[in-house]
Formats: structure tokens, C-alpha cells, sequence
């Protein structure tokens, strides 16, 4: 039975494979047990794995390390993708008061450690291992164990075993700070959605569709092209019904005459300028418009061939070449009114109206197969990483040691940056939800496990002599800048609820706080807010470790 023994407590490549396997297994069932409705979910693979470290079932450090790294790589770059659109604009969408409310998260909670060290004495390394833990930030530890070592040539295990101490509770209590202020302030997510739905409409223009009788004699016989320069509006005329109900396709060079009925795509909030200057909305459904001419039809065309990623409508020429309209683009789940300078991506699904045979003509140039899309472009996945790590690598300040965002914060920024930009590079950032959700579960619990089980050798010796101490300092650490900020958030800046978890969990750098915040909001704003807060954060930790480590010097 050897080769059993072996397989659980050896150092074979099987059993590297077989623990990490095991422990992710374990946890995974472990995190569908909900206590009170409430579940930790993967959050469970870290525990699983200091229990089995703890009993003997370690891995060789390099390997750990490497897994470790590697599966947060993977997790914050499936998310840096996916909110990657969406980024830039929720940063000018109060993004400046996200940043400014982490930021005071990271100060306190400096202060809070600072003010532990003064009334209990313990060591400033100790505390600034205690304080990485806390907030679970991996980077700060690394640069707070080589200023240390650096500067006074030895190593001082207590940063490592103070930082080992307090990061499961640190988990528990970023966690728990989302749960109390839910319940403590009696927030109720019917609201929050609601809120959210306003919000959205109130910076996304959506797409509606009007049926507008025109009767504006000043305009009579003027083109299509001529009234999008008078109207300050984005809108597009789709079709137009003359006198005797023929219906043409609107063009640029469309001339438009009294009682000529239009159809029209317009955002919401642009309806009533845009009825007011034309004429007025009749009763016309979308559906009696198609019935009117049965050889115009609609249809939603895939884009799916990489040639047409980043390219604009102006470069297509499809209204002079096919005769057709595009009145809508759909994207991510939102329909966009289109225009000349709109650039296209891989996954749009633009609304073209035309005749049967251009509409085919335009699907075999767009593409039209869901199949490619299911093809992963691993190319881009991959580059983006490279880039990640080697912008990540980069130094940026020097005290005393350099100061750089590490392998998550470098791989996070290039991500957002590609999926906002990589069109521009014709760089293909499409991926389904499903390989997306993959590639992410998959990192984030080869993190969990990998940190579990390298924390798990002598923490309960550490919680036996005295470390039990370092946890309640870790607590307090953790929790009390967190509700500080989270109460000035909620009560005096109104902060969305689901916002406010991932800033949370942004302000902590804490995939499984994240992780926690996804699965309970069911929607990607705590990604959102996250990503946001993330950059700056990462890099106010690893610079504030450095800092106060020196006051121990």
C-alpha cells in the first residue's frame, strides 16, 4: 500500500495533481451548504486546504507558488475581459468616488494597524504580515518580505506567519462585512435592481423603436441626410411608408414628404425632440410595417468573421453596395444605435432591413456563424497575459525597494485595456459567457487551494503559542475600515448596493470576496466596481507594505 501513502503524502508529480484535485473537489462541496441562506462557496477550498497541509498533504513550494500565481493570472484576466467594455465609462460614471472610497479603505486600515502596534506592542513586521493577511493581499507581503530583508539583510519569519494567521478570518471578514451591512442597513435587492435599471437607462441609450407621421412642411422634400444634420439626435430612419403604403428603405439620399409615415430607431430619451421636429407618433406596430411589403424583411446577422473586428461602418459601404439598413446593433445584451463611425467587434449582432437576397449578401460578409464563434481566440488570451506580466514587472517607484503591480494588477490593466481597445489592433477579444465563467472558476480555485495549502503548515502551532492574538488584530483590521467607509458609502453617497461589494472586495483585492459578490448580485457590477478600484489599490497596497515596513528599521 505504498504506493497509496505516496500518493496522499509523497512528492511525485501524482500527487501533486491528486491533493490539488482532492482539495478543489472537497471545497466546491463544501461551498453548497448554506448556513442561514448564506454560503462561502469556493471560499471553502482555502480552508480545505490549510486542513490538509496541516495533516501532511503539502506540495513542493516552487510548485505552489507557481499554481498559485498562475490561477490568479487567469482569474483576474477573465475578468479584466469581460468588464473591459464597460470600464472606461463606469470610471467617469462616479468611478473618481470609487477610487477616492477604496483609497480611504487602504489609509485606515494602515492606520488601524498602526494604532495595534502602539497599544499592544507587537513587532511592526509582525503587524505589517498581520495587515497583509487581513486584506489578503499577497503582493504586499512579497514587497513587505523583501524591503525587510533588503534593508536589514536578515528575514523575519513573522511577517510570513502573521500574514498566514489572519488571511482565512480576512476572508471570513470581508465577507461578513458585506452580509452585516446588507442586513444592518436592511438593504433589499428588489430596490437595488431597480435603482440599477434607472441607472443604466439614465447612461445607456437604448434602442427604441417609434412610428412617426410626418407632417413638418418647413422640411418637405428634404433628404434623410439633411435631417440628422438638423436634428442633434442619434437616430436612424428605417424604413419609409409613402401615400400608398409602399415601403422603401431608408437611405442617406431619401427624400422625405408630407404624410409619408417613418419608421424610426431612436434612444428614449431622444424621442420627443426627434417627434417634435418631424411630426407625430401614430399607431403603427412594427409588426403591420412588415406586413405592408413582404419583400423587405428584418433580420439580426452574427458577426463572426475576424476580418470585420474593429472595422467601422463608414468602411463597410453596406447601405450603398447591398441597399440594406442597419437600425440597431446589439452587444452584449444592449441594443446600440448604430452610426458611420460605430467599430464593429466579433459577437455583435447587427438588425439589417433589406430585401432576402442583400440581407444574404451581407451575412456571408459579416460571417453569420455561430460556430466560429465557439472557436476560443487563445491567441489573444495569451498575448494579453505576456503583456500583463511584463507590464506587471515593471518598476514604478523605488522605496526602497521597487514598487510594481505584480502579477494580478499588470494582467487586470492589460485585460481591461484589450477588451476596450484591442478592436482598434483588430485584436479578436470575443469569448462566450460559458468560456469565460470557465476560465475564471478555474483560476480562482487554483488560487484558493494553492494559498490553503502553503498557509496550512504551523498555523494551528502559530494559533497555539500566542498567534490567536494576531487573528483578533487581523479582524479588527479587516472589518473596521470596511464598514467605515461602507456606511459613508451607502448612507452618505447612496452607493448601490451591488457596487458597494465590489468595492469592497476591489478595496481588499480579494478574488474570493469577489467571487462571493458575483454569485450573490447575479449581475457583473461588483466585477465592475472591482475592476475599477483594483489598479489603484493594488498599488497603494504593495507602496503602504513598503512604507511601514520601514518604520521598523
Amino acid at each position: 500500500m505504498y504506493w497509496l501513502y505516496n500518493l496522499f503524502f509523497g512528492d511525485t508529480l501524482a500527487h501533486t495533481i491528486f491533493v490539488l484535485a482532492l482539495v478543489i473537489t472537497v471545497g466546491i462541496l463544501l461551498g453548497k451548504i448554506k448556513i442561514g441562506g448564506v454560503s462561502l462557496g469556493t471560499t471553502w477550498i482555502l480552508f480545505v486546504g490549510i486542513a490538509a497541509s496541516h495533516f501532511g498533504m503539502t506540495i513542493d513550494p516552487g510548485v505552489l507558488s507557481f499554481i498559485k500565481e498562475f490561477g490568479l493570472i487567469l482569474f483576474v484576466f477573465s475578468i479584466g475581459l469581460q468588464v473591459g467594455p464597460g470600464f472606461f465609462s463606469s470610471f467617469k460614471n462616479g468611478g473618481m468616488q470609487l477610487v477616492g472610497l477604496a483609497s480611504l479603505i487602504v489609509v485606515l486600515g494602515v492606520a488601524t494597524a498602526y494604532a495595534l502596534h502602539l497599544a499592544t506592542d507587537t513587532p511592526i513586521p509582525t503587524m505589517v504580515g498581520i495587515l497583509s493577511g487581513a486584506v489578503t493581499n499577497t503582493p504586499g507581503l512579497g514587497a513587505a518580505q523583501q524591503a525587510y530583508s533588503d534593508a536589514s539583510g536578515i528575514n523575519d519569519p513573522s511577517i510570513a506567519l502573521g500574514y498566514a494567521v489572519a488571511y482565512p478570518l480576512g476572508v471570513i471578514g470581508i465577507i461578513f462585512s458585506m452580509i452585516f451591512i446588507r442586513y444592518a442597513l436592511r438593504i433589499r435587492f428588489e430596490k437595488e435592481d431597480e435603482a440599477l435599471a434607472a441607472m443604466s437607462n439614465e447612461h445607456k441609450k437604448y434602442a427604441d423603436k417609434i412610428s412617426v407621421q410626418f407632417t413638418n412642411a418647413v422640411l418637405d422634400g428634404r433628404t434623410v441626410g439633411e435631417m440628422k444634420e438638423l436634428i442633434n439626435r442619434s437616430f436612424v430612419i428605417s424604413r419609409i411608408a409613402d401615400a400608398d403604403n409602399h415601403i422603401t428603405v431608408a437611405t442617406q439620399d431619401s427624400r422625405l414628404h408630407i404624410g409619408d409615415k417613418l419608421l424610426i430607431v431612436c434612444s428614449s430619451e431622444d424621442t420627443d425632440a426627434i417627434t417634435a421636429f418631424l411630426g407625430h407618433i401614430i399607431d403603427m406596430p412594427f409588426e403591420e410595417w412588415g406586413s405592408l411589403d413582404s419583400q423587405l424583411v428584418s433580420r439580426r446577422i452574427l458577426i463572426t468573421k475576424p476580418s470585420i473586428n474593429g472595422k467601422k461602418f463608414a468602411d463597410l459601404h453596406l447601405r450603398t453596395k447591398y441597399g440594406i439598413n442597419i437600425t440597431r446593433v446589439n452587444r452584449a445584451g444592449v441594443d446600440l444605435i448604430p452610426y458611420q463611425g460605430m467599430e464593429l467587434q466579433v459577437g455583435d449582432r447587427v438588425m439589417v432591413v433589406g430585401s432576402e437576397k442583400a440581407i444574404a449578401q451581407v451575412a456571408d460578409l459579416l460571417g453569420n456563424s455561430m460556430k466560429k464563434l465557439r472557436e476560443p481566440n487563445l491567441v489573444t488570451i495569451f498575448v494579453g497575459i505576456a503583456l500583463g506580466v511584463l507590464l506587471g514587472s515593471i518598476p514604478l517607484l523605488n522605496v526602497p525597494q521597487p514598487v510594481k503591480l505584480g502579477l494580478a494588477g499588470g494582467p487586470l490593466i492589460v485585460a481591461i485595456l484589450i477588451g476596450r481597445f484591442g478592436t482598434h489592433f483588430h485584436l479578436v477579444t470575443y469569448t462566450t459567457m460559458s468560456a469565460n465563467l470557465m476560465l475564471r472558476e478555474v483560476g480562482i480555485t487554483l488560487f484558493l487551494a494553492a494559498v490553503g495549502i502553503g498557509a496550512g503548515d504551523g498555523f494551528v502551532d502559530a494559533i497555539v503559542s500566542g498567534g490567536y492574538r494576531w487573528v483578533g488584530y487581523g479582524v479588527i483590521i479587516t472589518v473596521v475600515p470596511l464598514l467605515i467607509v461602507s456606511l459613508i458609502a451607502r448612507l452618505g453617497m447612496k452607493v448601490n448596493y451591488y457596487t458597494l461589494m465590489g468595492l469592497i472586495a476591489g478595496s481588499t483585492t480579494d478574488p474570493p470576496a469577489l467571487a462571493y459578490a458575483n454569485s450573490t448580485a447575479g449581475n457583473d457590477m461588483p466585477a465592475v466596481s472591482y475592476a475599477t478600484v483594483y489598479p489603484v489599490v493594488m498599488f497603494l497596497r504593495v507602496l503602504t507594505a513598503q512604507i511601514f515596513i520601514l518604520f521598523a528599521l
